[in-house]
């Protein structure tokens, strides 16, 4: 399962650590340059006029920096944050309670904004919009609804699954920011910062050989550098070289592409089981016992970055790279062409 596997993009620090590791300002982030300039200068405008920043939504694979931005923007614009996740806000008296709590141009920071439920989402509209909550009082034909005023804050949303939002929740954002995978030469920067940080002795081909394995992905970046700290000090004299590196990556299942055994399992499902898709999520987890979310959320995005994988109206379909990769002769054109004459079957 995902929480088991070495590449999974969750977190991986105690809170201590985390509170450490993690960027504090613009100056100390890397990567997402774009989104990173945009939003400084989002952040600056609001400064110079005293005002809320306007509602940002973050969106993109999971691991990428969402909440780590949220976080910066609240330190560049020396406010508080409250940081919760929708599916920990159940009830719309949950987020009245959270959003009443808030001072005047504080951040609320909501993870995984697409599984707020409708009764919750109907709350954050007017004070999106208006800066107001409304409150029912009494029941039946004696109910009466109060509006009430808040002071000017920022939403922040971060969602793996932006189109997963509700059309008049997500027109309410005024920043709308999609976060991409990093580049090699990007995690090599953050890979560097965290064995400074924590006192992990690293050489350059060692740091080298983490970020080709990272899955453009910094959080993975960080798992990796850490149990690799592991083998360096029990496998050998303590500095993660790229020997060290390779070895450890290798008994943890984890290939030169950043594949582990789940990514393996998905496309060997595909290829062998399905002749190359076309073939459904929840037929590829249920032949490999893997739940769809996983699927989705971790494998597909990656697998489709590097060229392993096709979406098409029909269902994925595995490409003549993935049929090379993993050994197979190559499908593409009955693939190509199955696309194009579509089934009912």
């Amino acid at each position: 399962m995902e929480e088991n596997r070495i590449i999974a993009p969750d977190l991986l620090w105690s809170d201590g650590e985390e509170s450490v590791i993690r960027p504090r300002f613009f100056s100390e982030y890397t990567g997402q340059e774009q989104v990173k300039k945009n939003i400084e200068i989002y952040v600056k405008a609001a400064l110079g006029r005293g005002e809320a920043l306007d509602h940002v939504l973050l969106y993109g694979p999971p691991g990428l920096g969402k909440t780590t931005l949220a976080t910066i923007i609240a330190n560049e614009l020396n406010v508080n944050i409250r940081i919760t996740s929708g599916p920990a806000i159940s009830r719309a008296g949950d987020l009245a309670a959270i959003i009443t709590d808030l001072q005047e141009r504080d951040i609320l920071f909501i993870d995984e904004i697409h599984r707020l439920n409708r009764s919750v989402e109907e709350v954050l509209y007017p004070a999106m919009e208006d800066f107001a909550i409304d409150i029912v009082t009494g029941k039946g034909p004696g109910a009466k609804s109060l509006r009430l005023p808040l002071p000017p804050f920022t939403l922040i949303g971060a969602t793996t699954h932006a189109g997963k939002l509700a059309a008049p929740l997500r027109d309410r954002f005024g920043v709308i920011s999609r976060l991409e995978y990093y580049s090699d030469a990007e995690l090599l920067h953050i890979i560097r910062r965290s064995a400074r940080i924590f006192n992990v002795a690293l050489d350059e081909q060692g740091a080298v050989e983490i970020s080709r394995r990272s899955r453009g992905t910094p959080r993975i970046a960080n798992r990796l550098l850490k149990r690799l700290r592991d083998y360096a000090e029990v496998q050998g004299n303590g500095v993660i070289t790229k020997d060290i590196a390779a070895m450890g990556l290798s008994m943890m299942g984890v290939d030169e592409l950043g594949l582990d055994a789940t990514d393996r399992k998905v496309m060997l499902a595909i290829i062998e089981k399905y002749n190359g898709g076309p073939v459904g999520p929840e037929n590829i987890g249920a032949s490999i016992s893997e739940s769809i979310n996983t699927i989705e959320d971790v494998c597909e995005p990656y697998l489709m970055q590097i060229g392993f994988l096709r979406r098409t109206p029909r269902g994925r379909v595995a490409t003549p790279a993935a049929f090379e990769y993993f050994g197979f002769d190559k499908q593409d054109e009955k693939n190509d062409k199955q696309d194009e004459q579509g089934s009912l079957f």
